[in-house]
């Protein structure tokens, strides 16, 4: 019977692993620290991580490993080049949460675009059932019909969000990061057009050297007042200390689902920032959809199947 390892299953929820439970004697650790790899992982036949590293020392004392699943579509927590020595196949899983990330695109944008945090603190803090008049038109939002929608990164998902948003009526248009990509249904810009053009600016983008920081203080200027700037690609794409020092002093919006050092550090500039409403954070959370965590279980186990 294949041994299989699941080192940080609490990645999953409470998604079922019946499917995985049913190809072989599986063994399941909520989260597994570096120093408890070692000894987790020297005698099984097939590891099933997520952001678990696995480097040389550690591929080299397993014995018995024949297949690495990868419960993401990144494979840069192993060390492949090892692996590939060692006739370890690697597998990852593409395209589970493709739209799960685009639903949580738009749910940070109406989010920010509707103030939202705004109107339901109003509401609940009992200001609403003062008032004089039926409604409340004290912070402004706008339409999406229209508005100028700029991409960073038109991939799959950053394809799917072109869609999402042309069917609201935007106009769309794209700045590719490698140069390499092109679209005929939108318009290619440069960098600063995106960002000086668009009334909304979505990032789809891997984190690689020509996305470090690739939006840092001179970019976040570029930006037109009252935009909406949200990445959902990787956390380094925006420099987050120059965030800081811009978000308080000029009226934009931004929405981050990724940061540089996840979790988040404690006491981290951007939970200091005055104008709350004009920043939403969530935890990494755009790929972790139930229909997308149920894809990714499916998919794991149809990479065991095909190995074996």
């Amino acid at each position: 019977m294949l041994n299989i390892v699941i080192l940080d299953a609490l990645t999953f929820g409470e998604t079922s692993l019946s499917e995985i439970e049913s190809l072989g004697l599986v063994t399941k650790y909520e989260t597994t620290s570096k120093d408890e790899t070692l000894e987790r992982v020297k005698d099984a036949d097939i590891l099933i991580t997520n952001k678990v590293i696995l480097d040389e020392s550690i591929l080299n004392s397993c014995k018995n490993l024949k297949l690495i699943c990868i419960a993401a579509t990144g494979m840069n927590n192993v060390d492949l080049e090892t692996a590939s020595k060692l006739n370890i196949e690697v597998k990852n899983v593409a395209g589970y949460s493709t739209a799960s990330v685009i639903t949580h695109t738009f749910a940070m944008m109406f989010y920010l675009n509707s103030s939202s945090k705004y109107y339901d603190d109003v509401v609940k803090s009992g200001e609403y059932s003062k008032s004089k008049i039926f409604t409340d038109v004290s912070m402004p939002f706008h339409e999406l019909a229209g508005k100028k929608w700029g991409i960073i990164g038109l991939g799959e998902i950053g394809r799917g969000v072109a869609k999402v948003a042309s069917a609201f009526g935007c106009e769309v248009s794209y700045y590719s990061t490698s140069g390499k990509n092109t679209n005929d249904e939108y318009e290619k810009k440069t960098l600063s057009n995106i960002l000086e053009q668009s009334d909304i600016v979505s990032i789809h983008a891997p984190l690689n050297s020509d996305t470090k920081h690739l939006i840092g203080h001179s970019e976040l200027l570029q930006l037109k007042d009252g935009a909406i700037l949200l990445n959902l690609g990787r956390g380094g794409i925006v420099n987050e200390d120059a965030l800081f020092a811009i978000i308080d002093a000029k009226p934009i919006k931004v929405g981050l689902d990724v940061l540089e050092q996840e979790p988040m550090k404690e006491n981290h500039p951007l939970l200091k920032v005055k104008n709350i409403n004009n920043l939403y954070i969530t935890p990494h959370i755009a790929w972790t959809s139930v229909e997308a965590r149920d894809t990714l279980i499916s998919k794991i186990a149809q990479n065991i199947k095909e190995f074996f």
